[in-house]
């Protein structure tokens, strides 16, 4: 038995796998003062032996929150004379050109705590001015005098001499024990100096929360009677031990996503738009051959949510996804030019929406579907939770349908509707930014709202056909059981392609590969995968793409699969220039789990009719009859034509008029749009 655990902003959902597929779920509400609680109360509810529970793998928002939320260290930054200032210069790039009034999210450090060392290592890792060890002694004192709990280092150069950066752990280790320390050589081994610093101070500014968080987690296990200490969902799509996650928590930052992501992978080897919305957010992740994309740009605390440039930059892989303020709890308002608009806020799980009963006071989008008669207040979590239909009526018609004046079911239709234009907006972006044409892949819809609004999305967005698989409300945390424990390391060497030989780059290719297996080693796992990339451009371009390295003629092979990799992403090839390397990685993981993703307790057989509804579809005349089915008694095979509601305890997938759905031979709902 294998159980995945994911923390979202409103719900904490729980998957439960064994070799013959699904075999439990559950979804409680997310405790934000104690998040930890909320996984102990869903494991002792979803199985009443836990014994038997061999591993436990659990992704988390923890790091993003305590980002966002400011609730970290207080963290001081070491940085060459003359630098102190990077976190704050940014790269003098204004995302909005024409905004007088433009916000950035302010330096997680003051410049207060940002300070000037006497040191200097050249871009060639030798030493023009030595480091002034006095004034890192003297300053370590006076830090922790001042009751700084966490100190980044970030040196000029480090990722070519690290020499200075670790002179200084050494240091502080001795005049200020106390003291978190994190250094960009270690974090973050790689070039562009204003992207190295935050990553850096991100990372050692969580550090202490993050490890505290994670040890409360395992007592928590224990006591419920799992043995086993708990693997952490990474940002890449890869698991770690607790040791390295509490190590680089700034790598779990997008953990509960990625699972989703590798679940839509699991799904087949072909390509398609994975879409995951839950309470909070919208997530839309590009699957291309059976494995999601991974990047290593990544933005946190946004300003401006579709705008690159207006969050604080974290250097870590990422499953390569866009992510929007609209879930579930997003909240409806007319803006102040008398528009509908909804989200990016959240009621999340506390109060959480109207209907909910727990003191929310704002229309959100699950009053709206609830409103629609696309949920079943009595059926909500299986039952588990009673919604107030009547309450989220009276708060659409005072916050919205009054002051539009319209019915109380087209604000309720203007909300859906909205929500999903704005998913098709975001992804239409996402896939031809990324060479793909969105009108040709199917979607793939989970969440607990997805489902609800995967059909809307799909035709909005022009897609062929959407996929809902069973236990979709809980989707995220079955896919963490489909990941390899895995690592990913890079190395800074900037070379000319022409000008680099063979050997120089399978050197630093070994360096770090006999890392990536030492620490998978620590795990107990001997059958190590590399996974060798190098990051190239043309020379001039200021940005890099991602080119697989594979053995063969040096260096024409790896021009090859740059010239491959470019036309695939802009359809030409670039000017007759050189081309250069600037990274080189290496992703080092173990055997991926043999696992399947089918509910056990699917095409149980018996008459999967549960009833009708009245639910709205201005296509068809407004509130019409809408078959109701039991998504637990849909046999394989099965055909259900539209206008069709299909309810499983944790998410509703909604079939509009015009479209039908099959029920595939894995479970999954195919709706043709």
């Amino acid at each position: 038995m294998r159980i995945g655990v994911d923390i979202g902003g409103t719900f904490t959902d729980l998957c439960a796998v064994d070799a013959t597929g699904i075999v439990a779920v559950g979804k409680v509400l997310t405790t934000h003062d104690e998040p930890a609680r909320a996984v102990e109360e869903g494991l002792a509810a979803l199985l009443p032996d836990l014994g038997a529970v061999e591993q436990v793998v659990h992704g988390t928002t923890l790091v993003t929150n305590a980002l966002i939320e400011r609730t970290g260290s207080r963290t001081a930054l070491l940085a060459t004379a003359g630098f102190r200032d990077v976190l704050e210069m940014r790269r003098e790039h204004r995302y909005e050109l024409y905004d007088l009034h433009l916000e950035l999210p302010a330096p997680l450090v003051p410049r207060h705590l940002r300070f000037d060392v006497p040191e200097r290592i050249l871009a060639d890792g030798s030493v023009h001015t030595g480091l002034d060890e006095r004034y890192v002694g003297r300053l370590g004192r006076e830090l922790a005098d001042r009751g700084i709990e966490a100190v980044a280092v970030c040196f000029l150069h480090a990722f070519t001499n690290p020499a200075h950066e670790r002179r200084v752990a050494e240091i502080l280790a001795e005049v200020a024990p106390s003291l978190r320390v994190a250094l960009s050589s270690d974090v973050v081994p790689e070039i562009r100096e204003f992207e190295r610093a935050s990553t850096t101070v991100a990372n050692v500014y969580v550090q202490d929360l993050t490890e505290r968080y994670l040890r409360d987690l395992e007592q928590r296990l224990r006591r419920l009677g799992i043995r086993r200490a708990p693997h952490i969902m990474l940002s890449n799509g890869g698991l770690a031990t607790v040791d390295t996650a509490a190590r680089h928590p700034i790598r779990i930052l997008e953990s509960g996503p990625a699972g989703g992501a590798l679940a839509a992978a699991a799904a087949g080897p072909g390509d398609l738009l994975a879409f995951d919305m839950g309470g909070t957010t919208a997530k839309l992740c590009l699957i291309a051959g059976g494995a999601p994309l991974v990047t290593h740009q990544f933005e946190v605390d946004r300003k401006y949510r579709l705008l690159p440039g207006s969050g604080l930059p974290v250097r870590v892989p990422v499953t390569d996804m866009i992510e929007i303020g609209v879930g579930g709890g997003s909240i409806a308002r007319i803006d102040a030019l008398g528009l509908l608009t909804v989200g990016p806020d959240s009621a999340a799980s506390e109060p959480g929406p109207v209907c909910y009963g727990r003191g929310g006071a704002e229309p959100t989008v699950t009053d709206a579907d609830l409103v629609l008669g696309y949920l079943d207040p009595a059926y909500f979590l299986g039952g588990g939770m009673r919604l107030d239909a009547e309450a989220a009526r009276a708060v659409l018609r005072e916050k919205i349908a009054d002051p539009l004046g319209v019915s109380v079911e087209e604000a309720a239709w203007g909300i859906h509707t909205s929500v999903n234009d704005d998913m098709a907006n975001a992804a239409r972006v996402h896939a031809v930014e990324r060479g793909h044409d969105p009108a040709k892949l199917p979607m793939y819809t989970f969440g607990g709202a997805g489902p609800v609004h995967g059909a809307g999305v799909a035709r909005a967005l022009g897609a062929p056909s959407v996929v809902a698989p069973p236990a979709a409300g809980v989707l995220s945390a079955a896919g963490f059981l489909t990941a390899p424990l895995a690592f990913d390391f890079v190395r800074s060497a900037r070379a000319a392609v022409h000008d680099l030989a063979w050997e120089q780059a399978d050197a630093l290719f070994a360096e770090m590969e006999a890392e990536g297996a030492a620490l998978l080693a620590k795990s107990g796992v001997d059958d190590v995968t590399h996974h060798r990339v190098a990051e190239m451009r043309y020379a001039g371009q200021g940005y890099e793409i991602r080119v697989p390295v594979h053995d063969g003629p040096w260096p024409a092979t790896l021009l090859d699969e740059f010239t491959r990799t470019y036309r695939a992403l802009y359809r030409r090839t670039g000017p007759e220039v050189g081309v250069e390397v600037l990274n080189w990685r290496v992703v080092s993981s173990g055997p991926k789990p043999e696992v399947t993703l089918r509910l056990t307790a699917h095409g149980t057989g018996g008459d999967a009719r549960k009833g009708t509804r009245r639910a709205y579809f201005p296509a068809a005349g407004g509130f019409v009859d809408t078959a109701v089915f039991d998504r637990y008694l849909l046999a394989p095979g099965t055909r259900v034509d539209g206008p069709a509601i299909v309810e499983e305890r944790e998410s509703t997938v909604v079939v509009p008029p015009g479209a039908h759905g099959v029920v595939r031979s894995d479970g999954a709902l195919a709706v043709t749009v």
